[in-house]
């Protein structure tokens, strides 16, 4: 039976620098749907890349000496090597500079002006360098970007525009007839009332005063607007229109399209009208998260508190980093860092919930059956059963959540079944039923902190697969049929033959507080 396909995509970034732990959360939740979709069974793709046009660009490059293309291998060769340090099990890097990505966007212009979606006009209006976007003046916020706060210039050249206004309508009805095609909904509620509500804008995609980026084949002096260069990656990437468009036939329209809150509008309006003209399907879903946000405000260079995932990985190793960043981030909110939190988080969550429950069922095993698990004997009371019936009902709100793109929720559903594991030894007291030589209730109790152990493991594997592969390891569970996703539900699995370790040795140690957060602070500074 052929697998269900799958199609997941994050913005391509922007190559102005390092990566902070907000650009790579994009990426750490789109690789986290992904391996979960995997272990549903899903045929799943993962794009990624960057985005690497335009006037700040050029700008930049010439700051360094370097020329553009200069500055942005550069930056393509520090993104791959995060993604591999991070485990992004993507299965596109694409780069907008690829001829692979130029030539189909020169023929996606010239298909545009032929169906006389594009015209030449001029442009005059206020225009910020880093967003590369223009605004109305009454888009503008006390005289300044919305986007991103910074000074505006006056532009006036000569621009070739798309024609906007011809499908609004259709973009509106479209919302009507999908309404979680944008989510959260309030975004959706957001563009509506600031955009397209007081009338959508013709917008100006080309520039003619730089040169670096696609040009206008039938017009060279004209640079293609990177917002129309740069969205039409989801399906360059996929070989659109090219001899070989396998992949896209097998993947388009995307399942799910991550961005973060600041570029929404572009991913929810142009993108969607983009398509549209084209007269191909959109994506089913576009989900816009939150920001990372300091106590005291925006990262910055300038205030000393960029937070870099390369520094918690180096100190913490990558699943406990991966792991505060997913459970941190509630759906579409902003998220608050602080060394003080991390620290907490690794603690309390990894080293004394999770951390420890594997080491005192692995110990007790080992003191009271030598290491060999006792075979399941069913609910041979009314503790069992009610610990099975929780877990089991706590799983399908995992599942739910999951399915729901909900990954902080889903990993705090995870972390109330290991909190009632732990729960569940304290009011069993194996130590008391070994001493009473209640052999059966001892042997039921060891069985099903075994069971609860292996079913976390599996439902942390999109997230820690380090952790949760060395769960499994401590447990002695090897065979594949018994680590699927479908093998929840199930309490009859394990068999006597599996010998956990003797000693395991500690998922997390715990750190000492006020040594740690110093070194990250002093880290932040670097």
């Amino acid at each position: 039976m052929e697998k269900k396909k799958f199609y997941i995509t994050t913005p391509i970034y922007y190559p102005s620098g390092k990566f902070h732990i907000g650009t790579a959360y994009t990426t750490i939740l789109a690789d986290t749907i992904k391996r979960y979709k995997e272990l549903r069974g899903f045929e799943a793709r993962l794009l990624t890349g960057l985005d690497e046009h335009g006037q700040k660009i050029q700008e930049v490059a010439e700051k360094e000496g370097k020329t553009p293309q200069q500055h942005v291998d550069a930056i393509a060769e520090y993104a791959k090597n995060l993604w591999n340090i991070m485990d992004i099990k993507y299965d596109d890097f694409i780069r907008t500079t690829e001829e692979r990505h130029i030539n189909q966007v020169e023929k996606i212009f010239d298909r545009l002006m032929e169906n006389q979606d594009i015209y030449k006009g001029e442009y005059e209006g206020w225009y910020c360098t880093p967003c590369e976007t223009y605004f109305t003046e009454t888009q503008l916020k006390e005289g300044k970007c919305p986007d991103c706060g910074r000074k505006v210039k006056k532009m006036k050249e000569e621009a070739y525009f798309f024609n906007m206004k011809k499908y609004t309508g259709r973009l509106i009805k479209f919302y009507e007839e999908n309404p979680h095609f944008i989510e959260p909904d309030f975004r959706k509620n957001e563009l509506f009332n600031n955009f397209i509500k007081p009338g959508l804008e013709d917008l100006c995609i080309t520039r003619t005063s730089f040169d670096w980026g696609i040009k206008v084949k039938k017009d060279p002096k004209h640079v293609i607007y990177v917002w129309l260069d740069a969205l039409v990656n989801y399906i360059t990437a996929l070989g659109y229109e090219t001899e070989d468009d396998t992949l896209f036939k097998k993947y388009w329209p995307a399942d799910l399209q991550i961005v973060g809150k600041d570029i929404i509008r572009f991913h929810a309006i142009y993108w969607p009208i983009f398509l549209m003209a084209l007269n191909l399907p959109l994506p089913k879903k576009i989900y816009a998260h939150g920001f990372i946000m300091m106590k005291d405000g925006k990262m910055s260079k300038s205030k000393g508190n960029v937070v870099y995932p390369e520094m918690l990985i180096e100190r913490y190793g990558l699943d406990a980093t991966k792991y505060f960043l997913l459970r941190e981030f509630s759906y579409g909110q902003d998220a608050v860092f602080s060394p003080e939190g991390f620290v907490e988080r690794y603690n309390f969550d990894l080293c004394n919930d999770l951390g420890n429950l594997l080491n005192r069922t692995i110990g007790m095993i080992n003191k009271y059956f030598g290491g060999r698990l006792p075979k399941y004997t069913g609910k041979i009371n009314s503790a069992d059963e009610n610990f099975e019936n929780q877990t089991i009902a706590t799983i399908k709100q995992v599942e739910e959540q999951f399915e729901n793109y909900h990954i902080n929720t889903a990993l705090e559903e995870i972390w109330k079944i290991i909190s009632m594991t732990n729960k569940y030894i304290d009011e069993t007291t194996p130590w008391v039923l070994a001493k009473e030589e209640k052999t059966k209730e001892l042997e039921s109790v060891m069985y099903h902190l075994a069971e609860n152990l292996r079913k976390v493991a599996i439902m942390l594997k999109p997230v820690m697969e380090k952790t949760s592969t060395e769960i499994l390891r401590q447990l002695g569970i090897e065979k594949e049929e018994i680590i699927s996703w479908e093998t929840l539900e199930q309490y009859n699995l394990l068999k006597q033959d599996i010998k956990v370790i003797e000693k395991g040795e500690p998922l997390f140690v715990r750190l000492e507080i006020e040594e740690e957060v110093e070194a990250i602070k002093e880290r932040m500074k670097k």
